[in-house]
C-alpha cells in the first residue's frame, strides 16, 4: 500500500509512518518544500497512492499576532485544499483520503459528540470549521473522505508532554488557573490503531472525534502526572501569565473542550487507553506489551 503523508516529520506523522512502515506500507511524505516547489512536484508525490494522509498546520500554541494567524490558516486550509484538488482530478484516485481537525471545533461549556453542533465562534472554531470545508471536498469528488478531531495527542517523544514532563518531575508543575477547564486527550497508540482502523475498512467515513472516551480537567491531567511521577503540584499558573507569553492563542491552553468518540464507539473501535491514569502511566512508566499494532 502506498501512503501520501503532509506532516510526516511531527510528532504524530513520525509515529504513522512507523506503524505504516512495520506494516511494510510504503510513506512517501509531503513536504512544506514540495508545497513550494508547485503543483507538478505535488502531483507526482501524490499520484497512485492508495490513501492520502493530510497532517499538515503549523504548530497552535504560539503568540498568534495577525501574521501568525494567517500563517495558521494557509499551513491547514490552503495545504488542504491543494492536496484536495489535485487528489480529485487523478485517475485512479486514492481510495481514502484522511485529514485532520480538532476538538477546538466544540465551545467549552459541556460535553459533546459529533452528534453535537455546539461548536466555538472564536478563531479556532473558524480555523477549523474552515479546514473541515476544505477537506470535505475530496467527498464531493468521490473519495472516502475521514477528518479525526484530535484531542491532545499523549506520547513519550512529542507533544505536549514533552514540554510538561521537566517541570513535574522538579516539582514545579501545577494547574493552569482554576484547573477546571476542559482536557480531552488520546493516548498515541490509540490514535495510530484508529488510522489503521479507518485505512482497512470500508464502513468508516465522515468525522470522528479522536479522542480517549473519558476526557478530564487541567486538574485530572496534573493530579495524576503528580500522582505518578511522585512528586507535589501545588503550582498554579496564572491565566495572566499565558496571556502575556501568547496572547489570543493562550486560549489553546487556558480553555479546554471535553469530547467523547460517540462514533468510533458505535464502530466498534475498542481503546486500549480509556482513561488519563491508564494513558499516563504507560507513557511515564514505559510499560512493554503494547503497540500500535495492537
Amino acid at each position: 500500500m502506498r501512503i501520501s503523508m503532509t506532516g510526516a516529520t511531527g510528532f504524530i506523522g513520525k509515529n504513522l509512518t512507523k506503524a505504516f512502515t512495520e506494516k511494510s506500507w510504503s510513506v512517501v511524505p509531503i513536504t512544506v518544500e514540495d508545497f513550494k516547489a508547485g503543483k507538478e512536484v505535488l502531483t507526482e508525490k501524490l499520484s497512485k497512492s492508495d490513501v492520502v494522509v493530510n497532517l499538515a498546520g503549523a504548530p497552535i500554541v504560539a503568540k498568534w499576532t495577525e501574521e501568525y494567524k494567517k500563517i495558521l490558516y494557509s499551513s491547514r486550509i490552503d495545504t488542504t485544499h491543494k492536496v484536495v484538488e489535485i487528489i480529485s482530478h487523478q485517475e485512479p484516485k486514492p481510495k481514502v483520503f484522511i485529514s485532520t481537525s480538532a476538538v477546538g471545533r466544540y465551545d467549552d461549556k459541556g460535553i459533546y459528540s459529533e452528534d453535537d453542533a455546539a461548536y466555538a465562534t472564536d478563531f479556532l472554531g473558524y480555523l477549523t470549521e474552515e479546514w473541515e470545508k476544505s477537506a470535505l471536498k475530496a467527498k464531493e469528488a468521490g473519495i472516502r473522505t475521514i477528518i479525526f478531531r484530535f484531542g491532545i495527542v499523549l506520547g513519550k517523544d512529542g507533544g505536549i508532554l514533552a514540554k510538561m514532563l521537566p517541570f513535574f518531575k522538579l516539582g514545579l508543575g501545577g494547574t493552569i488557573g482554576d484547573g477546571n477547564q476542559g482536557f480531552s486527550w488520546v493516548h498515541i497508540n490509540d490514535l495510530t490503531r484508529a488510522y489503521m482502523e479507518v485505512i482497512n475498512n470500508e464502513k468508516y467515513e465522515g468525522i470522528y472525534n479522536l479522542t480517549a472516551p473519558n476526557p478530564t480537567t487541567n486538574r485530572g491531567l496534573t493530579k495524576a502526572l503528580g500522582k505518578i511521577l511522585g512528586v507535589p503540584t501545588i503550582f498554579k499558573i496564572p491565566l495572566i501569565a499565558l496571556k502575556l507569553k501568547f496572547g489570543d492563542g493562550a486560549i489553546v491552553i487556558a480553555s479546554g473542550q471535553k469530547v467523547i468518540p460517540k462514533r468510533l464507539l458505535e464502530s466498534g473501535f475498542h481503546f486500549q487507553f480509556e482513561t488519563i491514569e491508564e494513558a499516563l502511566k504507560d507513557i511515564i512508566k514505559g510499560n512493554v506489551g503494547r503497540t500500535a499494532n495492537e
